[in-house]
């Protein structure tokens, strides 16, 4: 709201400062500082009311040091980080871009899943919580919602050589001439066009790009026409693994909303990288037009996370529950398949990666076994992996901080395959 009303002020009266709002530095800074002030405030007064209506943590018995001193923590802490995300994005972005209202329509709908989960939890006393068809078919539905706006939006194209669209049978929806100044390289001419296309990055591929018509090889020119066969599944997929991965993530404190701190600023940067056309010329990337935007929201994503790890931190006030675990992974995986990297993905998200994958094994391992041997064997002491490590004796803070720092190392691999080829 404030971005229109600055661009309106600026265009009709001249207003001095007005546009700095048309700056994506001077937006994604004030976010944060937006963000991080809504959720560190306005966080001690959710807390405050979460305790006032009883909605505390029920903290099963597992054996872990320090579990039961847990049990009456509020839950449900996740709208302190939807609050921080949503308000200061309504204010500073331009919401008439596709890519925010997609990813508004994202926070909105994996929260209120979440919420109902959360809810039959605490308050109609069932550990099971929503039943999983339930969560499957919301996730289904976001998966939908975003790879049919990829297919069909007008507004979300890539910018690429005229010859390269013309020779892969792109629908060219307009072309024009640029001067490119790329990196090691001199400048030249370059016919462009903007194209509709399903291309994504792919790390260490040639070209770092891949095409899902590539997937339909065997149906030769007609692949394009049907690549929503393979697209819309995948997209699926990617939205259900990545927000069940940060739920399975989030089991102590501070785990899920550090790591996803770290993500959301990844993910910052190459938005930024990716809506600058000078900067994806120079990088040799794909520029792909209006997706700066997200910039803005990837800030208050980053500001609610670093703002809501103020409360969440050992030992932990609240816990954000399903109601922020689903929704930061839905909006992780989203923000990665409009940036067209989705694929590095379990790079940028390597420890929600392990931790699925943890859980995976263990439990294949355990029914592997008692139908093989009549009794159920297992690889870890107990999985999600965290637990593994607090059952070896690693106090939790110290376990938190070494997954965070992994997380750093493998945000800087993402950024770095920006030049892998």
């Amino acid at each position: 709201m404030l971005y229109h009303l600055f661009e309106y002020l600026e265009k009709n009266y001249n207003l001095p400062g007005a546009g700095l709002f048309q700056y994506i530095s001077f937006r994604s800074g004030l976010a944060i500082i937006i963000s991080l002030i809504i959720s560190i405030l306005f966080g001690n007064r959710i807390i405050r009311s979460l305790k006032k209506l009883q909605v505390g943590e029920t903290v099963r018995e597992l054996g872990l040091a320090g579990q039961k001193e847990k049990e009456g923590t509020p839950t449900m802490g996740g709208f302190i980080i939807i609050l921080a995300t949503l308000v200061p994005c309504l204010l500073l972005a331009d919401v008439t871009n596709i890519y925010i209202i997609v990813l508004i329509i994202t926070t909105v709908l994996m929260a209120a899943i979440g919420f109902a989960d959360d809810y039959i939890k605490v308050f109609r006393k069932n550990k099971d919580g929503l039943a999983g068809k339930f969560k499957v078919v919301g996730q289904v539905l976001l998966g939908l919602l975003v790879s049919c706006t990829m297919l069909m939006h007008d507004d979300i194209l890539v910018r690429m050589p005229l010859a390269d669209a013309t020779l892969a049978g792109y629908e060219i929806m307009k072309s024009f001439t640029i001067e490119v100044s790329r990196l090691n390289a001199p400048s030249e001419m370059i016919e462009m066009a903007y194209v509709k296309t399903t291309l994504t990055n792919v790390p260490f591929f040639r070209g770092n790009a891949f095409d899902y018509n590539g997937l339909l090889w065997f149906l030769g020119d007609n692949a394009t026409k049907f690549v929503w066969i393979v697209f819309i599944p995948i997209v699926v997929f990617i939205v259900t693994a990545v927000s069940n991965a940060a739920n399975l993530t989030d089991g102590i404190d501070g785990l899920a909303t550090g790591l996803s701190a770290i993500i959301a600023a990844t993910l910052a940067i190459l938005a930024y990288v990716s809506g600058n056309s000078i900067i994806a010329d120079f990088l040799d990337i794909y520029y792909i037009p209006y997706s700066s935007e997200m910039v803005i929201f990837a800030a208050c994503f980053l500001g609610g996370c670093i703002g809501f790890l103020w409360h969440n931190a050992y030992p932990a006030k609240v816990f954000m529950g399903d109601t922020g675990s689903l929704t930061i992974g839905g909006i992780i995986a989203v923000m990665a398949i409009f940036l067209r990297k989705e694929f590095l993905l379990p790079i940028l998200c390597g420890v929600f990666f392990l931790e699925t994958l943890s859980v995976i094994l263990q439990v294949s391992y355990f029914k592997y076994t008692r139908k093989k041997y009549g009794e159920g064997r297992r690889i870890f002491k107990m999985s999600p992996i965290h637990h593994h490590f607090q059952k070896l004796g690693m106090h939790e803070s110290r376990l938190v901080t070494r997954f965070w720092i992994i997380g750093i190392m493998l945000a800087i691999v993402t950024i770095i395959t920006l030049k892998v080829r």
